[in-house]
């Protein structure tokens, strides 16, 4: 098994930055990819960025792109989120979650992924 805990949300001003934190723990070994998702007030969980575990290989939704950095450093199991230039529209309930099937492909589908933490809400002021 494996247990995701999230952490960074919080309230910020239109074009302010937040960095979001999600570190791993238990069964990480076989770690293929991690990602983070969002999920505002009555929509669907969308897909926000992922991070290939070994080597930096990353993928932006175009939602996000140019505005948000995924990084991880694998001697703390941690992935980061890191927001700038945030929009009211960006506010949602921040997920990140862990893929451990390999694939030729970075993850982008909820399916994809097997274990989740909880959500940090990320509240953006205009």
């Amino acid at each position: 098994q494996v247990q995701l805990v999230v952490s960074g949300g919080g309230l910020v001003q239109a074009g302010g930055s937040l960095r979001l934190s999600c570190t791993a723990s238990g069964r990480t070994f076989s770690t293929y990819g991690m990602g983070w998702f969002r999920q505002a007030p009555g929509k669907e969980r969308e897909f926000v960025a992922a991070i290939k575990w070994s080597g930096d290989t990353t993928y932006y939704a175009d939602s996000v792109k140019g505005r948000c950095t995924i990084s991880r450093d694998i001697a703390k199991n941690t992935v980061y989120l890191q927001m700038n230039s945030l929009k009211p529209e960006d506010t949602a309930v921040y997920y990140c979650a862990l893929s451990n099937t390999l694939r030729l492909w970075l993850p982008r589908e909820l399916n994809e992924y097997q274990y989740w933490g909880q959500g940090t809400q990320v509240t953006v002021s205009s």
